[in-house]
């Protein structure tokens, strides 16, 4: 699973990292944390242009949805694809095989279960850069609409089994997003990938090359903003540290 990142690296540091340009820089801003759930729309890379990075929205409407009620439905239920069912379930089929992306995230977030109680943690790569979470993308244009060519264009976000960090901290559905390594990205990209292909590289990523802390709890208030630099800080749970289970 995952429903929760974070983006807080500079645009220019994006465009070099990934070597693309943003398409609309002056809409970028640095997120310590959203949620899918609020149908944020997040700097993305896709193989249509894969020299632009854009802005998509979290939640994949497919392109045969009927209307906007059904529109606002499926998209909460697609914030995710699990690398297991992608080539067969119907929101999934066609775009990945003809439409997948890079998300372009610096952390996510994630939950673990310990007595009853669940504690966030924050999630990040060892050397904090940047990197690529690969999706699949598509776009719907609204039928009661009469600009035909207003199109939504949407993203869903592909998760694996767990590596064993991740498994001690998503200890309930041991799932974790597909990050792709750095040289997988632009083969991500690539239109000619058959079933194979794909799969081989929806593969846990190495927990070596990771690091997680818990933080607050804020991150799962209502009512109250969570999308400050606070919600990435350390935040001390006793409970947790009487256990070796949960070094890392």
């Amino acid at each position: 699973m995952c429903f929760n990142v974070s983006i807080t690296k500079k645009a220019d540091q994006l465009e070099e990292l990934f070597n693309a340009k943003f398409v609309e820089p002056e809409r970028f801003q640095p997120i310590y944390h959203v949620s899918a759930f609020s149908k944020p729309h997040l700097p993305v890379i896709s193989n249509d242009q894969p020299d632009n990075i854009r802005f998509f929205q979290w939640g994949l409407i497919p392109y045969w949805t009927k209307d906007q009620e059904k529109a606002e439905k499926i998209r909460f239920q697609t914030g995710n694809a699990r690398a297991e069912t992608i080539f067969d379930k119907p929101s999934f089929r066609m775009p990945i095989h003809k439409r997948r992306c890079l998300i372009l995230i610096d952390g996510f977030y994630e939950w673990q279960e310990f007595r009853g109680k669940k504690y966030p943690h924050y999630i990040h790569l060892t050397d904090k850069r940047p990197f690529a979470l690969a999706g699949i993308w598509d776009h719907w244009s609204n039928p009661s609409h009469e600009m035909k060519d207003d199109k939504t264009i949407t993203f869903s976000v592909i998760t694996t089994t767990a590596n064993p960090m991740m498994e001690r901290i998503h200890n309930t559905k041991k799932r974790m997003p597909v990050i792709l390594k750095k040289e997988d990205e632009s083969t991500w990209l690539d239109d000619s990938l058959g079933n194979k292909d794909i799969s081989e590289l929806l593969r846990p990523y190495d927990d070596s090359e990771m690091k997680a802390h818990t933080v607050s709890k804020l991150i799962s208030w209502k009512g109250v903003e969570n999308n400050v630099p606070k919600a990435q800080k350390h935040f001390s749970y006793p409970e947790l540290h009487t256990r070796d289970l949960f070094s890392y």
